[in-house]
């Protein structure tokens, strides 16, 4: 048995990231274990879902992870587990009319009982049609549950529980009030990520006032009532010739957009992490390669260039041939320097191009890349699918150094291309998930066993 339970939105901001750490606080009260998964290419919510569950969050997107190694994973990790799984977007929002890669895809994959997350400014009876309209459209997905969000008074809940009581077949989950100017901390299109957030005491405070508008009992009986699922049983290959190497990672409040899944493969290898710091340390320990995440080194900027002794020792390492794979975050903390309104900021310099940040983001969506010349990681030929997501812009590229990627869907850095190199350096604005880029991981481990028989010589 998996106990499980999807919380879905009728539309994005509809409170979804709220609910479901109201109801991790509340499963957590009882003395349940519970175990976060987000759905979607999404680091921010994750962090915040990982950091109230005291467990890591899992991602299951079926864009970038084939569908049955999202089942081999999923039912591999909640086993003793009551698994809360927070979609993205409305329940039905995907990539196409079909609703491809949608939330309600994931929740008939994994045979999941949905709750959906109804945000009821303004509106009142109307509510009941939405709820059936939803239930209507594709009864595969088993909606549940509602819980009813932004509240106004007692007459506003009175209402519309008495509509969906008369109209609709699902269960009333909560009704939570209406908090003015109090909500969780927001930046760009979502949620501060919590490493920067400096009132996490105000959080958990505020998520346990919505925590007790929720019916505890009703939403644990739903998550035990979720189907059989079968687990998908394989022979795990470890290779064994990565034993002993020493992956960097450099993770920190301005660098912490990792899927936790991509680091677990790397451990899985034989290899070890070593975690640095890009504001306290001061130069790369011994290490055979370096993956920098992405992250949000424009709100850093003063910070990272008062410790340009790591930069240094990066520009160094990476002179003499240590493999460094930096996503995002990653490839600006490498440019040349990031020009903001507040001014021109130096960085690492192994990129010799300048990036600039706009108000509006530059890229945003999912990614189809193939991989069509020489680079340290990956062999010509291999496709790969990730998501990109950045304000950042390159200016003044002029093929300097070569890309390895050509765009088939997204942006990139330059002229429908990205994956810029030198040396063993590889940037890119893609970020890719290892579940569903093998190629990743194994381009990282080759490369860093060559460089550490290189140095051993």
């Amino acid at each position: 048995m998996f106990p499980r339970i999807l919380i879905a939105g009728v539309r994005g901001g509809a409170g979804k990231t709220t609910v479901t750490l109201a109801i991790i606080t509340l499963l957590k009260k009882a003395g349940l274990r519970v175990l976060p998964f987000k759905k979607g290419p999404d680091y921010i919510d994750s962090g915040w879902l990982s950091l109230f569950s005291d467990n890591p969050c899992y991602n299951l997107d079926t864009f970038m992870i084939p569908r049955d190694k999202i089942i081999k994973s999923f039912t591999e990790k909640a086993k003793g587990y009551v698994s809360v799984i927070e979609g993205n977007r409305g329940l039905f929002d995907g990539l196409d009319v079909k609703g491809s890669v949608s939330s309600a895809e994931l929740a008939k994959l994994l045979r999941c009982p949905v709750i959906l997350v109804i945000d009821c400014t303004k509106i009142t009876r109307s509510v009941a049609p939405i709820i059936n309209g939803f239930v209507q459209f594709d009864k595969e997905v088993e909606i549940k549950g509602v819980v009813l969000n932004q509240i106004a008074n007692e007459r506003h809940e009175k209402i519309i529980k008495e509509s969906i009581e008369n109209y609709c077949a699902v269960e009333i989950l909560g009704a939570i009030p209406r908090f003015k100017n109090i909500k969780m901390p927001e930046r760009h299109m979502g949620l501060l990520p919590y490493q920067e957030h400096e009132m996490q005491k105000e959080a958990f405070e505020f998520i346990e006032k919505i925590s007790s508008h929720l019916e505890l009992q009703k939403i644990i009986k739903l998550a035990n009532e979720a189907c059989h699922l079968p687990e998908i049983l394989e022979k795990e290959n470890h290779r064994t010739v990565f034993n002993g190497l020493k992956i960097g990672v450099i993770r920190d409040r301005v660098f912490q957009f990792y899927y936790e899944e991509n680091l677990e493969e790397i451990k899985k290898q034989g290899a070890y992490i070593v975690y640095i710091n890009s504001l306290e340390d001061k130069t790369l320990p011994d290490i055979d390669a370096l993956y920098i995440g992405g992250g949000f080194p424009e709100t850093h900027l003063r910070e990272l260039c008062n410790n340009n002794s790591l930069m240094n020792s990066i520009k160094n390492k990476a002179e003499s041939g240590l493999p460094i794979y930096a996503e995002c975050g990653g490839l600006m903390y490498l440019c040349k320097s990031i020009v903001t309104e507040e001014g021109e900021w130096p960085m690492t310099g192994l990129f010799p191009f300048r990036l600039k940040m706009f108000k509006k983001p530059q890229a945003h969506g999912y990614v189809i890349v193939k991989v069509d010349e020489e680079n340290p990681f990956y062999e010509r030929g291999v496709e790969l699918r990730g998501h990109e997501f950045h304000y950042s812009k390159v200016i003044e590229y002029d093929n300097l150094l070569p890309l390895s990627f050509q765009m088939l869907r997204g942006e990139g850095i330059a002229g429908n291309r990205d994956g810029v190199c030198y040396k063993n350096v590889l940037g890119t604005y893609v970020h890719v998930h290892a579940l569903g880029c093998s190629e990743w991981v194994r381009g990282i481990l080759k490369r860093a066993k060559l460089y550490k028989e290189k140095k051993n010589g």
